[in-house]
């Protein structure tokens, strides 16, 4: 006879999660849904400010153990009064109907399957059950006297959820209704009761054909077209942080690139990296990190660069603000003083003298006051620079232009 449990025998409940309290962090992994969750946090928001207030809550560690039920997150937040407040999140649970149809489309792919075992949600699953909040599907509330829609308590709980997400998409699966055991437990069944009828049915019928057909000389059909191009580069899977490991900042990184670089491969022929010195590639990918500089994460960044071209920060941040004004022949123009022949270089201070500015002293390719500057590039173009007066410090401002006027009144409105 099986000994009944004690009264004090923990029992797993796979429809209610309990998560300790994740502490100070500014920076997310940034999964695609994680961010698709802060996404309909901040399109419900009728303050910018009080969502400010909770991502400033949420990074100074705020938020306590958050627990996850279906359809609510609830989690107690600490704000400028001693005693916390009760904060929950609701978001409405799946029909058993759509359940049903997002575990037979799970169950068709054993790619599905994999990612989902790897903490990683594919679109596909995803669409198939609308998983993901839109506007408006996330209601927030709180115990706390704020009116706020949501207040900055229940902003910080939403920024915290995003970074469990990011970890464990399992989580926005048991928010619409199913547990993670409870989900992969129906997959197994329905893997097992696809092979079993695999196993059933019988071997289809091989064609043959005789040695002596085979042999003789033919003239072999054309090959098939080849499958189109994917519309976009594929997203990596997420990175989870480990003690030790290497930075899930820097594998997201070289993933991204791989597969953009794979795909203009694949869509044009070439190579878009394979022309660039060191260097050159370094300012390309500090120029495609949004937000580089601000953040921790691409400080981080800035500083592996630099280190490896053997570059200060300063030198990268004025090649990352070349770059971002016209790619790699901006760059040469920061970098390559060079003596342009006569022509369009000549005739480009009576055109600035007749469109009101007169100032302008030749050297080399560069037209300069004490704070404005005009380089000529090989390309044909005009790049605009200014400085502080008197510090000759130039930077890369404004749109390039085949006028002189027209790329100085662009970096005047930059």
């Amino acid at each position: 006879m099986t000994p009944r449990p004690s009264i004090g025998t923990p029992r797993h409940d796979d429809r209610r999660r309990s998560y300790p309290a994740l502490g100070a962090r500014s920076e997310r992994t940034g999964t695609w849904w994680g961010d698709a969750w802060v996404e309909a946090l901040e399109e419900l928001a009728l303050d910018s400010a009080r969502l400010a207030r909770g991502r400033a809550y949420a990074e100074a560690g705020n938020v306590d153990a958050i627990t996850v039920t279906p359809g609510r997150i609830t989690a107690y937040v600490h704000g400028s009064r001693p005693r916390p407040y009760r904060t929950e999140l609701r978001l409405r649970t799946l029909p058993d109907q759509v359940w049903e149809d997002f575990l037979d489309t799970a169950a068709r792919e054993p790619a599905h399957i994999a990612a989902l075992l790897d903490k990683d949600l594919p679109h596909a699953l995803a669409d198939e059950a609308a998983l993901l909040p839109g506007p408006g599907d996330l209601v927030p509330d709180c115990s706390c006297p704020d009116d706020g829609y949501p207040c900055k308590h229940a902003a910080a709980l939403c920024y915290q959820a995003g970074r469990l997400l990011d970890e464990d998409p399992f989580v926005l699966l048991l928010m619409r209704g199913r547990g993670e055991q409870e989900v992969l437990a129906a997959l197994t069944r329905r893997n097992a009761t696809r092979m079993a009828v695999e196993r059933a049915a019988p071997l289809p019928q091989l064609p043959t054909v005789q040695a002596r057909v085979a042999v003789q000389p033919r003239t072999l059909p054309p090959l098939p077209p080849p499958f189109p191009t994917p519309p976009r580069p594929g997203h990596p899977p997420a990175f989870p942080e480990v003690h030790g490991g290497p930075d899930p900042l820097a594998l997201d990184l070289l993933a991204t690139e791989a597969a953009i670089r794979a795909h203009t491969l694949l869509a044009t022929g070439e190579d878009p990296i394979a022309p660039l010195s060191t260097w050159q590639d370094a300012v390309r990918l500090a120029a495609a990190h949004p937000g580089s500089g601000l953040t921790s994460a691409t400080r981080a960044l800035y500083t592996s660069l630099t280190r490896a071209t053997d570059r200060t920060p300063t030198d990268l941040a004025r090649a990352v603000a070349a770059w971002r004004q016209g790619g790699i022949e901006a760059l040469a123009v920061l970098e390559s003083p060079w003596d342009p022949p006569a022509g369009p270089f000549d005739r480009a201070r009576p055109a600035l003298s007749a469109a009101g500015f007169p100032d302008f002293r030749p050297s080399r390719n560069r037209l300069s006051t004490p704070t404005t500057q005009l380089r000529y590039g090989r390309d044909g173009l005009w790049y605009g620079y200014e400085s502080d007066p008197g510090r000759e410090d130039w930077w890369p401002r404004g749109t390039p232009d085949t006028d002189p006027v027209g790329a100085l009144t662009a970096r005047l409105g930059g």
